[in-house]
């Protein structure tokens, strides 16, 4: 066998080297990628760009439409920096504001008297209160309930009177103190463990299995009324579909099972947390089902696409800020990646005038017929040009992006001919948040069931924070009611109907009496 030519060495050494710069290139944008994840912004909103680039894009958009300019009666004038609001409720020259709900304790100023006057010799003309805000550390109370044993007669016999009854049969807790247990581990992410250090310094001294037994019979109370919420958010002409992993149960010594959340988001904001111990599209099949017909609003997953597609009924819908999120992600590569965000951001333009304008149902159809489509139009054109460039290789992260948009042209068209479909599932990902906050602080659940609790939990009180109702007070409300009121009415116990029906006389607490 002949050795290789001369010249067939350095067609090779050349092949090598571009392969060597296109890897380095590679290494070196995934390098710039991780930085700004470290010590770069976070956020995805776009920032100033390169003048040129931005005036270069404005010129080749100038037969776009645009939304009319305000009408003549509003304000016209350039922004200026907000005014400071007006203090209403202030109660002294700080600004401290509160409402009557707060405890005030009222402590008396002996006033300054010169040398060999007394009080009584002065005449108080008025008083002026000046507040100031304090803090109690973490308190708890024992309510003693002094039950007394009777007798009627001489000859009768003694009739103890019985104490309230508890939440739980041989439950030593008050029902305050569950539903603070339960905000403050589910709303504000304190661990349990932190929580029974807590009652420790206070002097009390519980079990912590205790805690997680408390825990584990109040999602099992509300268990029915998270599935009459969820079959609710089932019937919603236009549902958001997301998941999010957790880690729950033991895989072995020291390593915990990677398990799922797969939060819907319905009409009437309400989500509910449906949990999975694996990230397969069988989950979606069983929670959907086939009874399911609208607009599924998700991301990228192809989960999603594949249940769409067997099922007449269902729109398929993507969300844009996934998309987005691909070229932002390209950021550095090229100089057509902000051209990108520049396009993204037009179309976001249109949604944010339609959101101020207060548009809804055909206004707002009619609004993105007229301006976003066309600028919708022209993003496609412009990813087909891009994908007639030769210098942009397969792996290269403005094609890959480019790529990921048009592979979804249709299932991100369908914002534009249904105006109760959201342009993406940014709505979605705030009310998940809870699971990664939660994630961050008590890091795992020991086992599915205790996942499956949180699932509960948070469905319910992620909406109560949705539909502005304070979680405490529902919990102490519902808590009791629950056992009195009719199983088949369990949807009126979602926080979307209990704020209509019970919240202005909600159930309390005996601590509050």
């Amino acid at each position: 066998m002949s050795s290789p030519s001369l010249e067939q060495k350095y067609q090779q050494s050349l092949a090598d080297m571009a392969a060597l710069r296109a890897e380095n290139a590679s290494l070196q944008r995934q390098l710039d990628w991780f930085k700004r994840q470290l010590f770069g912004r976070k956020s995805e909103r776009l920032l100033a760009i390169d003048p040129a680039v931005q005036q270069s894009l404005l010129s080749s958009m100038e037969d776009l439409p645009v939304p009319p300019p305000p009408e003549s009666d509003e304000d016209t004038s350039p922004a200026k920096t907000p005014q400071r609001k007006s203090r209403q409720n202030a109660v002294n020259d700080t600004g401290l504001r509160f409402d009557d709900a707060v405890p005030v304790k009222v402590i008396e100023v002996a006033p300054d008297l010169p040398d060999g006057v007394s009080l009584d010799d002065v005449e108080v003309i008025t008083t002026r209160s000046t507040f100031r805000l304090a803090q109690r550390r973490a308190s708890y109370q024992v309510l003693e309930y002094r039950c007394p044993v009777i007798k009627v007669s001489a000859d009768a016999v003694p009739q103890a009177t019985s104490a309230p009854a508890t939440l739980f049969d041989g439950s030593l807790a008050d029902v305050s103190f569950i539903a603070g247990m339960l905000v403050d581990k589910f709303c504000y992410h304190l661990p349990l463990y932190r929580q029974h250090q807590r009652l420790q310094q206070a002097g009390i001294q519980l079990s912590r299995t205790t805690l997680t037994q408390q825990v584990a019979r109040a999602a099992a109370l509300l268990s029915p009324i998270h599935l009459a919420q969820l079959e609710h958010v089932l019937k919603s002409q236009v549902l958001a579909m997301d998941e999010t992993p957790i880690k729950a149960g033991r895989k072995g010594k020291g390593k915990m099972k990677e398990a799922w959340f797969w939060p819907l988001y319905g009409d009437h904001d309400e989500i509910s947390f449906t949990f999975s111990p694996s990230r397969a599209k069988a989950h979606i099949d069983q929670v959907l089902g086939e009874h399911f017909e609208g607009v599924l609003l998700t991301d990228g997953n192809a989960s999603y696409a594949r249940y769409a597609e067997k099922r007449p009924g269902v729109t398929h819908a993507e969300c844009w800020a996934h998309a987005r999120r691909h070229f932002e992600k390209a950021l550095g590569s090229d100089d057509a990646v902000e051209e990108a965000l520049l396009r993204i951001a037009g179309i976001y333009e249109i949604e944010t005038w339609i959101r101020e304008k207060g548009r809804e149902g055909p206004d707002t159809l009619k609004a993105r017929t007229e301006y976003s489509e066309p600028r919708v139009k022209a993003f496609w054109r412009w990813c087909d040009q891009q994908l007639h460039r030769d210098d942009l290789e397969p792996r290269h992260p403005l094609r890959q992006a480019v790529e990921y948009a048009l592979r979804r042209q249709r299932s991100l068209s369908v914002f534009l001919s249904d105006p109760d479909v959201p342009i993406d599932t940014n709505h979605l990902e705030r009310g998940l948040r809870c699971i990664p906050m939660g994630r961050r602080n008590w890091l795992f659940c020991w086992s599915e069931v205790g996942a499956e609790h949180v699932g509960i939990l948070q469905s319910l009180l992620t909406t109560c924070r949705l539909h502005g109702v304070d979680p405490y007070t529902y919990l102490v409300d519902v808590l009791q009611r629950i056992a009195l009121h009719p199983a088949s009415r369990a949807e009126e116990l979602t926080p979307r109907r209990w704020k209509a029906l019970f919240a202005d006389a909600p159930l309390r607490s005996d601590i509050e009496g």
